[in-house]
This record gives structure tokens, C-alpha cells and sequence, in this order.
């Protein structure tokens, strides 16, 4: 097949001619959306380490309409400053491609310097919750149903004091019950704050190596609404850590949730859950701890897909300046090989920071696609790197099957060629179309959201799970569809990229397929259910032990 560039006629566009019958455009409607949110890190000129990170974006259904909604994560000014704090901020999506801020009054507006989050149903009670990481104490929020939380944190024992970044929702041990992985950074604050220097006399941001890292904490839900902590007893307990990214993935087949975490300049861990309550670090013997090189590389996000058809779980990883991102193939024989520097990947990210990256099929021909959101930490890197610069631009990588990736590139002043200083990312079908939209936030700058036109010309089908003997919102469990000869699968999960979370639904391009074959879905808790004979471009939902309770049509908006 062959591939295009192509230039959009509309300067906020970004659109790729991928054959004479298919091209997608990335628009920014960020706007027109109504989204006006512009994320604080508080600096005023000390240069506190902190300031660098923020911040997480979420899509989330809170009223369960079937729309996903907006939850983008604030820091705040420090107490030296005379100003105004700020929170999250959630916006309601209207339906209509517009959205409403519904802050005020809905228990998430509490000022904190919030960092990242998760959210899922933790107590099954059909209401989406919201767990929210800061320079502690972090936040749990439940989720009443009508947009409005209430904060249990104290009562559920979740309020995490560390330094907190990435984390996800998962069952390790399959009670039913969604238990809380949270990655830590470093021993930090005010008081401890170090004086770093890029270049002269004038403070720069330190790197992590200058502070004592923060051990990751697992809170295992007891059933009751409570959580105990059991990061030693699970073998979790790591004082040198300093995470940022946290991915869920089944590295193994063995049907049990492993975790994948990124460090910063700390050996990046692969914990093995050994289906005991207990989880090894198998990183290094993996190969993912480290660089082809043996080094350890400063890891920001992460996410896992199996990119190529092979069965298996593989990884994207976010990497700092001059380190390239990571691309994990996984071999299927306990190992995995760094593809990134023999591919295009490599090349075109060796210059770049990445912090949010996902893997997502924009165009729906059944191939996981890469997005990464690029921006450096330090302000003044162009006095010392005048090759690196602090404003960055977003990256798009096509997969061309067979393990091969092409760089979507653009010009005259397109989406995806504006430069910023990108953080978190998160993908979701916000206009239910059936492509998949893009959300991007920047530190100290103002949210992007790119609205996917065209990438529904393929076929589509989006999966819903509902859990029973199972957690409520199905994480955790392993859909496979099958259609036009072949199956892709993926996994039910929360957290991955960077301090951010996509949407729970699952979206399952099918190229040229008009039906889908089946439908496989293998549940936490054992229980399988298979679906046959399916049209296309629809959202399904599968109950745990009824199979498909629901099917609604995909207006697909060409």
C-alpha cells in the first residue's frame, strides 16, 4: 500500500493521507470544546523539582451516558506565594462536542499540588471513583453518579504522604476487589530542596539523582471500602525507586496482572506477579531494566500492547533527551529486544523528552499506533543543548505491520507540529464516532484537544465489559476479537502513559472486515464468554456471565 503525506487545507490539522481511499486528520478543538484549562506548577523562580512534572489528563464516564468525560489534574501555587489556589479541573461532555466545566461543587474542586491519576470503580457500586497522586497527601474520591464525589480518603486509608506519580487500578490477587499500585519519586520539599546549576551562577532544576528515592506503595482493598498496605509482604518494597509510569500487562500468559514500572535514572522494573500475593522484579533478566547499553535511563511513560499479532504483551516507554524512547518486543521466551534503535522510532525521538506515550490504532486497520507528547524539564536546556529545545512537538508513529513504524510528519503549522511542553496523554472516543481522540496537557500551558476526523473510515467495533464475580469495571480481563481471518486482543486496564489514563472501553479497529467472527472475553475470575457474529461499528457490552447485554450503532461522522 502506498503511503501519503498530505497537507490540510485548515492550519489546526494534521492530516495524513495513508491511501487514495483514506486520510485522517488531527484537529485541534480545544476551543470550539470549550476546554479552557491551563495547568499551574507555581513557579515563581526557585525552581523547585516538583514544577517540572505536572500534570495527569483522565477521560472518564462520571454519569454513565455513555460519554467520556474530561478530568484534567492542577498543581498549586506554593505557600511563599500570595495567589490563588487551583484544583482539578472535570468537564462534562455534552454530546455535542462541547464541553462543561462542573468543577464547583462536584468534591473535586480541593486545592492540592496534584500530580497524576487513576480511576475505576473501586467498590463495584456502578460509579466511577477517582484516585488523585500529589506531593502529599494523594486524594480518593467516590463517585456518587450524578458528577459529584465524596472525599474518603482519611476513612480508606489510601492518603499515600510520599512524593506520588503514576498509578493504576488493578486485582492482583482476583478477590474482586480493585486494589491501588502507586508509584513514589524522591524524598523531596521545600526545606530539602537542593541549588543546581546548568550553566553559571543560575539555579536550574536538579536531576533525580540528587535526592533519595520513594518506595511504591500497594494498598490491597479489603472489600469494606478499606485498604491495608502490603507493599513489603508482596515484595514490592523498593526505598532506591523513583517511578513515573505504570503499566498494567500479562507479560507471561499466565493470566495473572503483572506491572511494569519506569524509573527516573533507576533501573526500570518488570514485577512478575507470582499469583501467591507476592510479585519478583524480572527486569533485568527481561532485558527492560536497562539501555541496550547498561544504563539506566530516565524512564517517564509507558504503555503495553501487543503491537504485532504475536500474542504477547510488548512496550512503549517515554525516555529522557538523547536516550530515544524504548520499543519492547517481546520474544515470548521470558525476554524482550529494544527494536527502537534499529527503527525509525529511534531515530526521530533521539532528541526528544517524551513523557505521555500510548499505543492506539488512529486509522482502525487493526495495527496499534504510536502517540508520544514531547517537552523538556528544563527551561534553559537551549544554553547548554542547542540541538534540544523546551517547547516540543508531538509525535505520531503509523505501524506498517511486521514490526515496522513510519513517522507521521506535517507542516505549515498543523496540530501535531505546534510545539509544547507536553506531559500527560490520553486517548478516547469523546464525539463516539468510533476514532479514537487524542488529549494532551503541558506543563505551566494550556490542555490541547485533537478531535480524530477520518480515522473511522475502516470498520470498528468498541467493547464494554461489565464485571460480576469480577471487579465491576471488568480491569484486568482479556478480550480478543476476531475478524476478516484475524484476532487482536487487549487487556481491560487503568493507568499507563504519563500520570494519565484512557478510556476503560476497548476500541478494536477492523480494516476492511463488516463483521466481526467472535468475540472472546476472559474474565479475572476464570469465567469465559465468547460472542459470535457481529456486525461492525457498534459498542457492545459483555456482562460477566450473560455475555452481550447491549449493542448500540456507531454513527460514524465522515
Amino acid at each position: 500500500m502506498t503511503r501519503l503525506l498530505s497537507l490540510g487545507a485548515v492550519a489546526t490539522a494534521c492530516v495524513v493521507a495513508l491511501s487514495a481511499a483514506t486520510s485522517v486528520v488531527f484537529t485541534d478543538v480545544t476551543e470550539p470544546a470549550g476546554i479552557q484549562f491551563t495547568h499551574t506548577n507555581g513557579a515563581f523562580g526557585a525552581k523547585y523539582l516538583p514544577e517540572t512534572f505536572g500534570s495527569g489528563a483522565l477521560w472518564l464516564d462520571v454519569n454513565a451516558d455513555g460519554w467520556q468525560d474530561i478530568l484534567l489534574v492542577n498543581g498549586t501555587s506554593w505557600p511563599e506565594q500570595d495567589a490563588i489556589p487551583t484544583h482539578a479541573t472535570l468537564y462534562l461532555n455534552d454530546g455535542d462536542g462541547t464541553f462543561t466545566d462542573v468543577t464547583d461543587g462536584s468534591g473535586l474542586d480541593i486545592p492540592l499540588y496534584g500530580l497524576g491519576g487513576t480511576a475505576a470503580d473501586f467498590d463495584n457500586d456502578g460509579h466511577i471513583d477517582v484516585y488523585l497522586t500529589a506531593l502529599g497527601p494523594n486524594r480518593l474520591f467516590k463517585g456518587v453518579g450524578d458528577g459529584t464525589f465524596v472525599d474518603v480518603t482519611e476513612g480508606a486509608g489510601v492518603g499515600d504522604p510520599g512524593f506520588s506519580t503514576g498509578a493504576v487500578w488493578f486485582d492482583y490477587d482476583k478477590d474482586g476487589h480493585l486494589d491501588l499500585f502507586v508509584g513514589n519519586y524522591v524524598e523531596w520539599s521545600p526545606d530539602t530542596d537542593l541549588f543546581c546549576s546548568l550553566v553559571d551562577d543560575t539555579k536550574s532544576y536538579c536531576t533525580p539523582e540528587s535526592y533519595q528515592g520513594q518506595s511504591p506503595t500497594l494498598f490491597r482493598n479489603r472489600g469494606d471500602q478499606t485498604f491495608e498496605d502490603v507493599t513489603t509482604a508482596a515484595g514490592l518494597r523498593v526505598p532506591s525507586a523513583k517511578a513515573l509510569g505504570v503499566a498494567m500487562l500479562d507479560v507471561d500468559g499466565d493470566d495473572w496482572v503483572d506491572l511494569f514500572v519506569t524509573n527516573d535514572t533507576q533501573p526500570d522494573q518488570l514485577f512478575r506477579n507470582l499469583g501467591n500475593g507476592t510479585f519478583e522484579d524480572i527486569g533485568v533478566l527481561a532485558g527492560v531494566a536497562f539501555s541496550d547499553t547498561g544504563v539506566a535511563r530516565a524512564g517517564m511513560g509507558v504503555d503495553a500492547v501487543d503491537y504485532d499479532g504475536s500474542g504477547r504483551p510488548d512496550l512503549i516507554i517515554g525516555n529522557f533527551s538523547t536516550e530515544m524512547m524504548a520499543l519492547y518486543h517481546n520474544e515470548g521466551n521470558g525476554l524482550f529486544i529494544d527494536e527502537a534503535p534499529r527503527s525509525e522510532i529511534g531515530r526521530a525521538t533521539l532528541l526528544t523528552l517524551t513523557f505521555g506515550c500510548f499505543f492506539f490504532d488512529f486509522d482502525l486497520d487493526g495495527w496499534p499506533d504510536i502517540f508520544a507528547a514531547n517537552g523538556h524539564v528544563a527551561d534553559d536546556v537551549e544554553r547548554v543543548q542547542s540541538r534540544v529545545t523546551y517547547a516540543q512537538r508531538p509525535q505520531l508513529f503509523h505501524n506498517l505491520g511486521q514490526g515496522r513504524f513510519e513517522e507521521i510528519v506535517a507542516t505549515n503549522g498543523s496540530a501535531l507540529e505546534t510545539p509544547m511542553v507536553g506531559r500527560g496523554a490520553a486517548y478516547a472516543d469523546a464525539d463516539n464516532d468510533g476514532d479514537l481522540d487524542v488529549l494532551v496537557t503541558a506543563n505551566n500551558g494550556a490542555a490541547r484537544l485533537l478531535r480524530n476526523d477520518g480515522g473511522n473510515a475502516n470498520h470498528v467495533v468498541r467493547i464494554r465489559t461489565v464485571g460480576t464475580a469480577s471487579n465491576r469495571d471488568g480491569i484486568g480481563a482479556r478480550v480478543e476479537v476476531t475478524a476478516g481471518g484475524d484476532t487482536r486482543w487487549q487487556l481491560v486496564k487503568t493507568g499507563s502513559s504519563y500520570l494519565s489514563q484512557s478510556e476503560l472501553p476497548l476500541t478494536f479497529g477492523l480494516g476492511g472486515a463488516t463483521s466481526v467472527t467472535a468475540v472472546r472475553v476472559a474474565w479475572p475470575s476464570g469465567q469465559v464468554d465468547t460472542i459470535d457474529a457481529l456486525d461492525a461499528d457498534q459498542v457492545i457490552t459483555i456482562e460477566e456471565g450473560t455475555g452481550l447485554v447491549d449493542a448500540v450503532p456507531i454513527a460514524r461522522r465522515r
